[in-house]
């Protein structure tokens, strides 16, 4: 491999060579030609120049310090037994020192009529150098820029190779290698991806039972959840080559450039083969074609069209496989997903506890943590987090411990970067009013206590009047396990949560605000979910609503509505009645618990921030050690078993969100 690639290397370097040069040698010639006058100098002795002047021969003489140049009468001249055309030709010769001035006078005496011309010499002599070579350089310099735009920057590629790919070779020796050992939290994705690897060391293990190697395998995430370090770790372990490209490096200005370069790029993989091919993003070619109003991007699908068949066509491309990876899989062409391109769909989710725990770790490594800093404590803290929200949680502790001066990452540090990433950073500096402490520290204190008191609900975390980010405050709960399914008990607590700012506004203050928008809207959207989409609702186990779906993607420009207007006001009433029945839950928590709410508000207002163990001593203060067995149990009779199918639930966080304008103040 490193042969082909050093042979590959030099034939580049000798081509870009021989370019340049040819470019310099036409700049010479263009410019020699630029500079030349329309007539020829011929050199003479200056005893030559005397004999023309005593025959009178001479017409015209030009003298600039020491050089002489003079034209003659006569058409033809023999100097040195050639004959000369002296129409288009002028003789130059040197001056004796100090003979100018003499020769000036003799000639105006002897001839008149001659014409003299007397120059002083040229002073600075490399001022007349920038002067010549300047307009040279200038258009060396244009030529250079103009091909280097051309190329997109590739400096070290030859001029005009617009078809060319941009893939790179992986090269262990000059590339920081990562393995599978740097990689945590998908272990099922490993696993698929290392039976790819191992299929290209020794397919005639696969072969020898009838099995053929996958012709693709296609990586689907989020952001964040480690596909490309994934591609990178097989890189890492295989012993084959592998040529990495993004899928915005096939889009070009020019037209066909980028069917051109995906011929280029499986052509380099066959001189390689059997190999690996990575393009990351590939849902910036693999687009649904024909999608639009307007219809499809042709250059685009010309790409697409070659993708599919360089992949699966009639030329086949053995011992290649395709690594992708999107985090749009569902507007891909349906061609590029079929088996024999594409074979493998491999899923990279979200860690789990387990998995983040083992991020952790890896990324704590390289950071010096004191021993009490327990890692598995903020795994079970951070649901919904990705590989990429734990290395920034690991960075931030680090770059807090720094900026303090400490050697070693504290626990604090841990905490302080968890809130961080998860609620943005505090802005302390932040004028507010104490009319809009006292309104947020009471909003917050209503979803704070509604949020312990509902048994279903996520417990508290931290509650904070501080702004983050871009709330004024935040009520922050943290999941105890990772979610998979939602319960009716469950979303019953959360949009009680939901609702207890509004409440304690309404109680306590005597007046509503618009800090509560944020929290309306998030529960409309839960509860028109409970009932058209997850069937929670006395109209059925029906789904009424298909997902939206956009127009630029192909689908239809107006979704069909499959219910009578008459269904339409059955959905609209109970989603009020849910939404009226987690007010009513929440006013009467709040209502019943007055005392509670106004400790909650005072502490905020005096410490500005609260745990969960803060909170509880203060409900424990005003009700007893007994408070807790009292909570309330609000459900709705057909929703105690129901449950709805979901990703992940990530953190909930109640946020009160910055005044839009100077009329809107948003609580969260």
């Amino acid at each position: 491999m490193s042969a082909k690639k050093r042979m590959g290397s030099g034939k580049r370097n000798y081509d870009s060579l021989v370019f340049w040069m040819v470019i310099l040698v036409i700049l010479i010639i263009l410019w020699s030609i630029s500079t030349s006058s329309g007539d020829k100098i011929e050199k003479i002795e200056f005893s030559g120049f005397l004999q023309q002047a005593k025959s009178g021969n001479i017409s015209s003489v030009e003298i600039e310090g020491q050089n002489l140049t003079f034209s003659v009468k006569t058409d033809t001249l023999v100097i040195n037994g050639k004959t000369l055309d002296t129409k288009a030709t002028k003789f130059k010769t040197v001056l004796p020192d100090g003979y100018a001035a003499d020769l000036v006078k003799g000639l105006s005496e002897s001839y008149p009529d001659l014409k003299i011309e007397v120059k002083k010499p040229a002073e600075g002599g490399w001022l007349n150098l920038l002067i010549t070579w300047l307009p040279l350089v200038l258009i060396f310099v244009f030529w250079i820029f103009i091909i280097r735009q051309m190329q997109g920057g590739a400096g070290n590629k030859a001029a005009f190779s617009f078809g060319k790919s941009k893939a790179k070779l992986f090269d262990d020796n000059k590339q920081k290698k990562v393995t599978f050992k740097d990689v945590a939290g998908v272990d099922e994705a490993k696993e698929e991806l290392t039976e790819i690897i191992e299929f290209l060391r020794n397919p005639k293990k696969f072969q020898k039972l009838g099995g053929r190697i996958p012709k693709g395998a296609l990586l689907v995430g989020s952001p964040g959840s480690g596909k490309t370090l994934l591609a990178k770790a097989v890189a890492g372990e295989a012993e084959v080559p592998f040529l990495s490209i993004s899928g915005s490096d096939f889009v070009e200005l020019f037209v066909g450039v980028g069917a051109s370069r995906v011929r280029d790029l499986f052509e380099q993989g066959k001189k390689l083969a059997p190999c690996l091919i990575f393009i990351d993003e590939i849902d910036a070619v693999g687009r649904h074609r024909g999608a639009g109003l307007g219809g499809g991007h042709d250059e685009r699908e010309q790409t697409l069209n070659q993708l599919l068949v360089e992949m699966d066509g009639f030329d086949a491309n053995e011992g290649i496989i395709v690594i992708a990876a999107t985090n749009r899989p569902d507007i891909l062409d349906p061609a590029l997903l079929r088996p024999g391109r594409f074979d493998r769909r491999i899923t990279v989710t979200t860690p789990d506890v387990k998995g983040r725990e083992a991020i952790l770790k890896i990324h704590a490594a390289k950071v010096p943590l004191k021993k009490d800093v327990e890692l598995a404590l903020t795994a079970r803290s951070t649901p919904g987090f990705s590989g990429a929200d734990l290395a920034n949680l690991i960075n931030e502790a680090a770059l807090k411990a720094a900026k303090e001066g400490r050697e070693e990452v504290l626990q604090e540090d841990v905490e302080y970067a968890k809130d961080k990433v998860m609620m943005g950073s505090e802005r302390r500096s932040m004028i507010i009013s104490n009319e809009e402490k006292n309104i947020t520290a009471y909003h917050e204190a209503g979803h704070a206590l509604v949020a312990l008191l509902m048994p279903d609900s996520d417990p508290i975390h931290k509650v904070t009047i501080i702004p983050r980010g871009i709330a004024l405050g935040l009520t922050q709960q943290l999941p105890t396990d990772d979610r998979y399914t939602l319960s009716r008990r469950y979303l019953d607590a959360q949009l009680a949560v939901l609702m207890g700012g509004r409440i304690a506004e309404e109680v306590f203050l005597g007046t509503m605000t618009t800090g509560a928008g944020n929290d309306l809207k998030r529960a409309s959207s839960l509860a028109r979910k409970m009932v058209c989409e997850w069937g929670m609702s006395p109209l059925g186990p029906i789904a009424f609503e298909q997902k939206e779906e956009m127009v630029f993607l192909g689908k239809e420009i107006s979704s069909k509505r499959e219910y009578s207007e008459a269904t339409a006001v059955q959905i609209d009433q109970e989603v009020k009645e849910i939404l009226l029945s987690a007010y009513q839950v929440a006013k009467k928590i709040l209502s019943e618990n007055r005392d509670v709410v106004e400790g909650i508000a005072k502490a905020l207002l005096e410490r500005e921030s609260l745990g969960s163990d803060e909170i509880a001593a203060i409900l424990r203060q005003e009700k007893g050690d007994d408070a807790f067995a009292n909570v309330y149990k609000v459900l709705r009779s057909e929703g105690d078993i129901e449950q709805v199918q979901e990703e992940e639930a990530p953190p909930v966080t109640e946020a009160e969100e910055e005044p839009k304008d100077e009329a809107e103040e948003v609580h969260g």
